[in-house]
């Protein structure tokens, strides 16, 4: 019997790429290496890829199997010791759906993060009553306690800008105009929020731009989407596509290539940093005296 959890952690998505590599370089099969501990190719695919848990005694059998060198498997056993520490976000499984989880992780270990927004303004820079008031437009009907669960957990998110150790990841963020001028809550929710938004794009770490209605269709105009960049040898540049219901994530080379070069493109049009703390400052001036 495998053991399921709600989303993994980076850490554990890690040490699954490396039993691939090791099953890999050592010529065996996942049947072959399933057969080792009396398992199925599934439990095996499925540990490789973190969609459930590495268990210890295992993945001992499967390193022993792999020839790896005692010291080396010492070193990886006492790894996936401390990667079975839950995320701190594992602490708000009542109210999150279980795909989220996985996108925190990578937003927790990322070193930079570059997103863009067509519609409203990154999560990762709202404030909690622009948060609330956005949540409250969602498909999915909850009550006052569970909203402010999700609204906590949102703020919390954001402590990852702030943070001394480790060094906080690198943000930058395209927003569309459209998410300055479409009301989100009352005017003072507005005002709040464009405030904010100065406030965090004076962080060394955080850049943010706007990109013109002016300037028309760009190559990302299909929805909004996150790329995160990792200093593990072992994790590419991760995409994850924002859709209705939920997030789809991909990895290939090729794919997160073309969203690279989408953001690239948008950089380019956009206001540059200075100008978009100028532009936010008239739009508060125009729209919230």
């Amino acid at each position: 019997m495998t053991e399921a959890r709600s989303a993994p952690t980076l850490p554990q998505m890690v040490l699954g790429r490396r039993l691939t590599a090791l099953r890999e370089a050592a010529g065996m099969s996942a049947a072959e290496a399933a057969r080792t501990f009396r398992g199925t190719t599934s439990t095996v695919t499925r540990m490789e890829k973190a969609e459930t848990r590495l268990n210890f005694a295992k993945v001992k059998i499967l390193l022993e199997a792999y020839g790896v060198s005692q010291q080396e498997k010492e070193e990886f056993l006492e790894l996936l010791v401390k990667a079975d520490e839950p995320g701190w976000w594992q602490s708000f499984r009542d109210a999150l759906p279980a795909w989220f989880g996985v996108h925190v992780s990578l937003e927790t270990d990322a070193t930079q993060i570059r997103s863009y927004e067509p519609a409203v303004v990154p999560g990762l820079l709202q404030t909690a009553d622009y948060a609330r008031a956005v949540l409250e437009r969602g498909l999915q009907r909850i009550g006052p306690e569970l909203l402010e669960r999700r609204v906590d957990f949102r703020t919390r998110r954001q402590e990852i800008l702030t943070r001394v150790s480790p060094a906080p990841p690198l943000l930058w963020a395209i927003m569309d105009e459209t998410c300055l001028r479409r009301p989100v809550g009352n005017p003072d929710v507005m005002a709040a929020q464009l405030d904010h938004l100065l406030l965090m794009s004076s962080l060394p770490n955080v850049t943010l731009q706007v990109y013109l209605h002016s300037n028309g269709l760009h190559a990302a105009g299909f929805g909004p989407y996150t790329v995160f960049r990792f200093e593990i040898p072992e994790l590419p540049d991760i995409v994850c596509i924002d859709i209705l219901s939920g997030v789809i994530r991909r990895e290939s080379r090729d794919e997160v290539s073309l969203f690279r070069q989408a953001f690239d493109q948008m950089a380019v049009a956009a206001l540059s940093r200075a100008a978009t703390r100028s532009f936010i400052a008239d739009i508060r001036k125009e729209l919230y005296p």
